[in-house]
């Protein structure tokens, strides 16, 4: 399988867009689920809207999938001399405001535009930065992952180093990225209105934020058809109240706000609203 997935990046790191696209069509007919679960989740969070309406996001999330492997597999060709020609800075006076104020930056992301390139053009175009992985089950494909994200100069903080790893970052006045819109078991998460519909989210971010006193700055690389490229978006610092619960819906609003914008460039294929309140019957 390791072979497999270095043939595959080989391929895209030296073939046209239209071949991550393909490859992404076969993901997507040998799993149909995916597109399932899209649909599922487009209904929740669309109602008013026709089939034909999410079928068409559905599509543009295959499409903005194809983009992100297709730049992924070309990490090690974007350098400081050609990374603009990737993507530009919208905001980046947040993040330097940010830095000044001397406690760390936390930023707030999720599976939306280019979630790998965001990190990794931020390192080129102006520092490293920590991000939190989950690793994945095989071994060696997460090696060779972990290697193309660390290509730029971030670094990696694993899941079970994760709270140590990141208070350390921030006593530096260093940036964290972390991804905020997984679904998460009724033991670590609290309960949000995401789309209309509860969805358990993780309040260890939250946490940290109110602990620490680090700005919160939401930021995505989010596609530009007109630029023909991404656009990292740094957004003004969230203020958090030092509650838990009410800072995480305060973030799940912000991030719904901003999906809503862009609804294609969502991974409406994780299961998001799996987790359900007491009582509640399953939603897939």
């Amino acid at each position: 399988m390791d072979t497999i997935a270095a043939l595959l990046l080989w391929s895209l790191a030296h073939g046209p867009l239209w071949l991550a696209r393909f490859y992404i069509r076969i993901l997507d007919l040998a799993i149909p689920r995916l597109r399932r679960t899209a649909m599922r989740n487009l209904e929740l969070a669309y109602p008013e809207k026709s089939p034909a309406e999410r079928k068409t996001i559905a599509g543009e999330v295959f499409r903005s999938l194809a983009r992100l492997i297709w730049t992924f597999a070309r990490f090690p060709q974007i350098n400081r001399q050609n990374v603009h020609d990737w993507i530009r800075y919208e905001g980046l006076e947040n993040y330097q405001a940010a830095k000044q104020a001397g406690h760390g930056v936390l930023f707030a992301t999720a599976h939306f535009g280019n979630w790998e390139l965001s990190a990794f053009a931020h390192a080129l175009m102006t520092e490293p930065m920590h991000i939190m992985i989950r690793p994945l089950d095989n071994p060696r494909i997460d090696q060779l992952v972990e290697q193309r994200r660390q290509l730029s100069g971030n670094h990696l903080i694993g899941k079970w180093d994760s709270a140590r790893a990141v208070l350390r970052a921030l006593q530096k006045n260093e940036a964290v990225g972390i991804l905020i819109d997984q679904n998460t078991s009724l033991e670590e998460g609290t309960f949000v209105d995401f789309f209309g519909t509860p969805a358990s989210a993780n309040t260890a971010f939250a946490k940290i934020a109110a602990r620490t006193g680090a700005a919160v700055i939401p930021g995505f690389a989010i596609w530009s058809n007109d630029e023909q490229k991404y656009i990292l978006h740094f957004y003004p610092p969230l203020p958090m109240s030092g509650d838990a619960a009410d800072d995480t819906r305060r973030l799940h609003s912000f991030l719904e706000g901003v999906i809503r914008q862009h609804p294609g460039q969502w991974l409406w294929i994780h299961r998001r609203w799996k987790t359900r309140p007491p009582g509640q019957p399953p939603l897939y």
